[in-house]
């Protein structure tokens, strides 16, 4: 049985807190495991919510801040040591190379994991496969930053009443989804026919940034946005100066972008009480809002 949902490693920005880790995501999407910025103690972290190392397939660091990558080193070190047999796809910003050379390669360990570098140097498609699509778009903020986007293709959900009505049963629907048409008895019965297009899912990964027009292309029309709000509305003036967003503007990023569900994350430490970041956002979002807090799990919704 497939499974799709946000494991939330750490939640916290610039520096981890007695409640909150440094920031990781890990989301489990079918047989693919997409680990997104692994701050410091996600190995740990990971761990506690029950997730192996094994069940990485791909990691997307956003940029180069300790607070998004420092845990990057005991994450590869796991993965041979764990003896994870698959490939484990890296996608990071290429400006950074050398940040991710040291990290990858901090200490002394014998390394068997395979891992595959695949630097984004800019807009556009990183990967395809079985999951869809994986897209990057570069956001604003003081150092390179890259959101990442996951596109589920469409694909048709069987209406039983029209099956029934062109004589389609058993082992022959299977058949009729694979080959798009087959022979009933004098016709021909076409996929189309039996069935509704069913939109595929997506999801979105924003990260530290300003407002700019990547934080709606990657956001637009989500069926789970993770997405940074580090600052309240107070301190509006101190999130554009650092690069950041307020649950504000996260909430009216998921309502113009007609968001399904919008998860808050990466808090600034100045604020001890999280109730603040969802009061704001429901001031604006109708839909799901969940404020992130370490080890929870957060289902993605069900098309």
């Amino acid at each position: 049985m497939s499974v799709r949902e946000l494991v939330v490693l750490g939640t916290a920005s610039q520096v981890p807190g007695r409640d909150r880790n440094h920031n990781g995501y890990l989301l489990r999407w079918d047989a693919e495991g997409f680990l997104f910025d692994p701050g410091e103690g996600t190995q740990r972290q990971m761990l506690f919510a029950g997730v192996s190392a094994s069940s990485i397939t791909r990691i997307c660091l956003t940029h180069f801040h300790g607070d998004h990558c420092l845990g990057l080193p005991g994450v590869v070190q796991r993965l041979s040591l764990d003896g994870v047999r698959h490939p484990v796809h890296a996608h990071y910003p290429a400006s950074g190379q050398e940040f991710f050379d040291r990290l990858r390669h901090a200490s002394v360990f014998h390394e068997t994991a395979e891992i595959v570098e695949e630097p984004v140097h800019g807009d556009g498609v990183l990967a395809r496969g079985e999951f869809g699509e994986l897209v990057a778009k570069r956001l604003d903020h003081p150092v390179e930053s890259f959101g990442y986007r996951l596109v589920e293709p469409d694909g048709r959900r069987m209406m039983p009443e029209l099956l029934a009505r062109f004589g389609v049963t058993g082992p022959e629907i299977g058949e009729l989804q694979r080959t798009g048409s087959l022979r009933v008895g004098s016709r021909t019965v076409a996929v189309e026919q039996v069935s509704v297009v069913r939109q595929g899912q997506r999801f979105a990964f924003v990260m530290d940034t300003r407002l700019c027009d990547a934080v709606y292309e990657l956001a637009d029309r989500a069926d789970l946005l993770v997405i940074e709000s580090t600052f309240l509305a107070e301190d509006e003036r101190l999130a554009s100066e650092y690069g950041h967003l307020t649950a504000r503007q996260a909430a009216q990023v998921a309502a113009e972008s007609r968001v399904r569900k919008l998860v808050l994350t990466h808090f600034s430490q100045r604020y001890d009480d999280p109730t603040k970041f969802y009061e704001e956002a429901r001031e604006v979002f109708g839909g799901d809002v969940v404020v992130a807090a370490d080890l929870s799990r957060v289902s993605v919704p069900r098309r």
